[in-house]
């Protein structure tokens, strides 16, 4: 049974995917379009990738500029991670705030995250597999983010395992938002 759950940062959700297990293992449904729009996502599916990551690897804040935003699901079917998603929409009320939870393989939970949010994660495995659906192509020129750690989130490591690329995003204060 697919079910989201609501979270402080209006539009977004956790979603819980639908599970199966007996002898043989386990059977995840990760992506069906009517049930989704039944509980309320209506997402359309332009592309998927994913990423495997070391243990206390962080990725993100990433997004991408319109008019090549995108909405995203976000689940992890191996290991796990500490899943981060910021409000970057000028008008929402919840305009800077972020909000984290853990995605696994052993949860089988989603991220909803709609457009105009930044999104991050830190693994907290070895071989953490982050799996991405996205409402829109990769643009490289629209693609960015802002700094991991200008979000006011305590990430809860010393030393993560940080692209150059990813630090040298501007602060989620300098940044002006097109959202």
């Amino acid at each position: 049974m697919w079910d989201i759950q609501s979270i402080p940062l209006a539009g977004a959700g956790i979603i819980t995917m639908p599970a199966f297990y007996d002898a043989r293992g386990g059977f995840v449904k990760t992506f069906n379009d009517s049930a989704l729009q039944e509980i309320g996502v209506d997402f359309t599916l332009k592309e998927s990738y994913f990423s495997v990551s070391k243990k206390d690897v962080i990725r993100g804040m990433h997004f991408q500029l319109p008019p090549y935003q995108h909405a995203k699901i976000v689940f992890c079917p191996q290991g796990a991670i500490i899943d981060v998603i910021v409000d970057l929409r000028k008008g929402s009320a919840t305009y800077g705030q972020y909000y984290a939870t853990e995605l696994s393989a052993d949860n089988h939970k989603a991220y909803y995250i709609p457009q105009g949010f930044a999104h991050g994660f830190k693994s907290l495995t070895d071989d953490a597999i982050t799996y991405y659906l996205v409402s829109s192509e990769y643009n490289q020129a629209n693609d960015t983010g802002i700094h991991y750690d200008s979000i006011g989130y305590d990430w809860g490591i010393a030393s993560p395992v940080l692209s150059a690329r990813d630090l040298s995003f501007a602060t989620l204060h300098a940044f002006e938002s097109p959202f």
